[in-house]
């Protein structure tokens, strides 16, 4: 299966993902990146990005690497760590495979703002399906 197929699938497929303008930009195996411009509706209350945008921005990023293989890969276990805060300017989510095994796999992501400044560290796992991502491909074109 080709990378390009799984960063467009994801594009494509992952609604809530588009919903709040978030685009993977690069898959390859065990890893993808994830982008997005902060607009005024990615804020809290306290006019500083939303906690839950720095973790979909994250996930979206883990989704696309944990399925990079071409097996369908769900998340079991997730969670992050915020370290700063942002109110304007693009965001990046890098996620990367830290460990593989049939059924488990193990991923760590970082988020940046432009300025290369670590925002955010996730962590997240996932349990493999015995189903190749191929066929979720071929049923999002109908």
């Amino acid at each position: 299966m080709e990378m390009n197929n799984i960063q467009a699938f994801f594009n494509r497929a992952d609604a809530f993902a588009s919903h709040n303008g978030m685009t993977i930009t690069e898959v390859r195996e065990g890893f993808a990146r994830a982008e997005m411009d902060l607009q005024p509706y990615h804020m809290n209350g306290a006019g500083t990005v939303h906690g839950g945008a720095l973790f979909t921005l994250a996930d979206f990023a883990f989704a696309a690497a944990s399925n990079s293989r071409g097996q369908l890969a769900l998340s079991i276990n997730s969670s992050i760590s915020i370290f700063k805060g942002a109110k304007e300017g693009k965001l990046i989510a890098e996620a990367r495979e830290i460990s593989n095994s049939p059924k488990l796999g193990s991923f760590e992501a970082s988020i940046r703002n432009e300025a290369g400044q670590l925002l955010a560290s996730f962590q997240g796992m996932v349990y493999r399906k015995s189903v190749a991502l191929e066929s979720l491909l071929n049923e999002s074109d109908r």
